[in-house]
């Protein structure tokens, strides 16, 4: 795709590009996250934390996008893709819509990253005794 002159050459449009704020007036990935509607309620007092379900506010189209997309993830990794250890384990923990949400999550805060730095994506790779086990 060639830019146009009011396209940043650095950066891919998508569902992230239509209509969001840029990147850098988030301090945090978790505040992006928070943003889109992925992060828990928070219902704390008196120094007990207390966390309900996804606030579900923000952008509709990119949470929607986001959380089909880490269900995609999942369906995969049942079927016998190979997740990652931290999906392997939530799945043992969790179930498949609470694990997508929270992948999603965990997937709009890489992609904060990659925006505010402009860097590309490169998956870390498994640690040697973990590569098979799953």
């Amino acid at each position: 795709m060639q830019p146009t002159a009011h396209q940043d050459p650095r950066r891919r449009r998508g569902a992230a590009d239509n209509e969001d704020p840029e990147p850098e007036l988030f301090r945090s990935g978790r505040q992006f996250a928070a943003w889109i509607g992925l992060t828990p309620k928070d219902h704390s007092t008196a120094g007990k934390v207390r966390l309900g379900g996804i606030t579900r506010a923000g952008d509709e189209a990119l949470r929607s996008v986001l959380v089909v997309g880490a269900t995609t993830v999942i369906r995969h990794a049942q079927r016998g893709g190979r997740p990652s250890p931290w999906l392997a384990e939530l799945l043992k923990r969790k179930s498949p819509k609470l694990a997508a949400v929270a992948l999603a999550n965990k997937m709009a805060r890489i992609a904060w990253k990659l925006m505010v730095t402009g860097e590309n994506y490169a998956a870390k790779a498994a640690p040697a005794g973990l590569a098979g086990a799953a």
